[in-house]
């Protein structure tokens, strides 16, 4: 892929997408197995760089994976390691994969050893020290080796020294996903309680890893969203054979697609028996005025008339919620994304490079520390967008390609398009194959 791609204006999408596999369930799944005890078979893992950088990590540690090439799809084979990790010692490279850092950092601060973790630049200033207070204060031994609070981080062996462990939760769920999968190797002797201080953002994330912990055989007891506890002696289990599901944030560009593009576009992978919350996606695009359908494995999208401005809070849905930012320059009327500071330390300051791109396009745009009003344009002008390094900025604004009436014959040029390697490398083919 060339350093950038111009995309038509196209006034009709119709069409159906199979979504790649889920990241945030591919890389949690992927460290359930190699914790687990016996041998899992991964049905549609992910690929895409983020689940390369974590299967190049649990290689380095000495835990055995094969893959596999069916008529169908693709099977990862993983053994299982039982909390042992045969490398007491390793060199990480983790890329910008933060479903990849933040657990095997957690993992391996328990396990302990002798590790180096460290990523890209931007890696370097996401934040991970409220993960790494809380293991910290359980007897863990992590050091910073750059910028106290961020990777790089050097792992060295300590001692859990606690039953109780607190996290914020309004930072990242991220944190708490990590401690809540490490949990089951620090409870040998007694339970261990996981207290969440403030507002736990982002909890359908949450929901995903609380439903993988049980599948793969350990019982969580939760208060609330206040506080989780594992009971002692519990082992992750191989399921035998566990499906990924399709990636219900990527699908949110093709349900956003058919919403403003005419459609149906319909989305398989993803739909009622979904466990992922992105799906609520589908919900917001219906109040925005788009007519959805819904089975148990797919989405479909068209138009009901023009789009709805909105107004909500989007702390459930970060990721799938950018879609709704550029879905907002063909609303009627201003629109307000609420309670999104979190886009703050995701790949890039998602609120400021959001604000910069829609601006170019001709958007009103008033950004706060956890919100972004977007007043759309008369007309949308042409633009080069730039991505940021950041695959849902290129995904996101490959919609203002759409209605050639908008665009006035102008091409969209998006720049960096192979930054949708890290969870779509073939998204911009998908898009073409639903473009009319």
């Amino acid at each position: 892929m060339t350093d950038f791609i111009d995309l038509q204006p196209v006034s009709h999408v119709q069409g159906t997408v199979r979504l790649p596999g889920s990241k945030s369930i591919s890389n949690r799944i992927l460290l359930l197995s190699a914790l687990s005890q016996g041998q899992v078979a991964i049905v549609d893992l992910l690929a895409s760089d983020d689940t390369a950088v974590m299967l190049a990590a649990l290689r380095s540690l000495g835990v055995q994976w094969t893959e596999e090439k069916t008529a169908t799809g693709t099977i990862h084979h993983v053994t299982g390691v039982a909390g042992v990790l045969p490398n007491k010692s390793a060199d990480l490279f983790m890329g910008n994969a933060g479903t990849a850092i933040r657990p095997l950092t957690a993992a391996l601060a328990v396990i302990g050893g002798d590790y180096t973790l460290h990523g890209v630049p931007r890696m370097h200033e996401r934040p991970i020290g409220d993960l790494v207070d809380a293991l910290n204060a359980a007897g863990t031994n992590v050091e910073y080796t750059g910028n106290p609070g961020f990777p790089p981080l050097h792992i060295k062996q300590g001692k859990i020294t606690t039953q109780r462990l607190s996290v914020r939760g309004d930072v990242s769920s991220q944190f708490l996903t990590a401690l809540l999968m490490v949990a089951p190797l620090m409870a040998k002797d007694h339970a261990i309680t996981i207290d969440v201080i403030g507002e736990l953002i982002s909890k359908p994330y949450i929901e995903i890893t609380l439903n993988l912990i049980r599948r793969f055989g350990v019982k969580v007891g939760q208060n609330g969203w206040a506080s989780f506890t594992i009971e002692p002696g519990q082992v992750y289990q191989s399921p035998g054979t566990i499906h990924v599901e399709g990636d219900a944030s990527s699908a949110s560009y093709f349900l956003a697609a058919g919403a403003i593009g005419g459609g149906p576009v319909r989305v398989e992978g993803v739909g009622n028996n979904s466990i992922q919350g992105d799906v609520r996606f589908a919900a917001a695009l219906e109040q925005m005025g788009a007519h959805i359908t819904m089975g148990d494995n797919w989405i479909e999208a068209r138009a009901n008339g023009p789009l709805k401005a909105i107004d909500a809070d989007f702390n459930h849905i970060p990721d799938a919620a950018m879609t709704i930012a550029v879905a907002a320059l063909y609303a009627d009327r201003p629109s307000t994304l609420r309670n999104i500071a979190s886009w703050r330390v995701k790949e890039t300051d998602r609120i400021a490079a959001m604000a910069t791109e829609l601006r170019k396009v001709g958007a009103t745009v008033e950004e706060g520390p956890d919100y972004i009003k977007v007043t759309p344009p008369a007309t949308l002008a042409p633009a080069t967008i730039d991505t940021y390094d950041d695959h849902r900025m290129a995904m996101c604004f490959s919609l203002v390609s759409l209605d050639g009436a908008l665009r006035k014959g102008a091409a969209t040029r998006i720049n960096d398009p192979k930054c949708v390697n890290k969870t779509f490398p073939d998204y911009f083919t998908a898009f073409a194959n639903i473009a009319k």
